[in-house]
């Protein structure tokens, strides 16, 4: 399913949301379209509306200023990109550095994306009592990077010229 990117009627990212919300937002006209794919629409009986990649809200919404990106465990398969920081290969699962059984907690710099594989063949050890190398260290992403990650933007090119997010 498509992800749309939703702007605060200042223009500031807030989340994304699934394509069918972001068409239900636009026909209540609690959003409008900034931009659309090319070339996609949705039709219905009377109504034909572009299929929107950013909307942007018509209303200010305030938002407490956040800081941190929260942590999750899909937001940890987007920010390594599906691949295992292990072996590479496309990742399925989340895998603690340091055990939670070892005091190990869910934060973004002690999990990484893996597979399935690795995971188990690491188990309940350390990378290095398990012989096991990251070929990626673990980073927390500014709340900024966890949305470009999100949409599937490496870096900030992929981001339109109105879309002034600061370095």
């Amino acid at each position: 399913m498509r992800e749309t990117l939703v702007l605060n009627a200042t223009f500031e990212p807030l989340s994304t949301v699934s394509l069918r919300r972001a068409v239900v937002l636009v026909m209540q006209d609690k959003a409008v379209v900034e931009q659309a794919h090319p070339g996609l629409r949705i039709r219905a009986a009377a109504v034909e509306v572009p299929v929107p990649q950013v909307i942007r809200l018509c209303r200010y919404v305030r938002v407490p200023f956040r800081q941190r990106a929260a942590w999750s465990r899909r937001g940890v398969l987007v920010r390594d990109r599906h691949r295992c920081a292990y072996c590479g290969r496309r990742a399925t699962t989340v895998d603690h550095v340091l055990p939670r059984s070892h005091g190990g907690g869910d934060t973004w710099l002690n999990t990484v994306a893996s597979c399935a594989e690795d995971n188990h063949r690491k188990a309940d050890r350390t990378p290095e009592q398990a012989g096991m190398r990251l070929l990626t260290q673990p980073f927390e992403p500014t709340p900024a990077d966890a949305l470009l990650l999100h949409l599937g933007l490496k870096d900030r090119e992929g981001v339109p010229h109105w879309l002034a997010l600061p370095a």
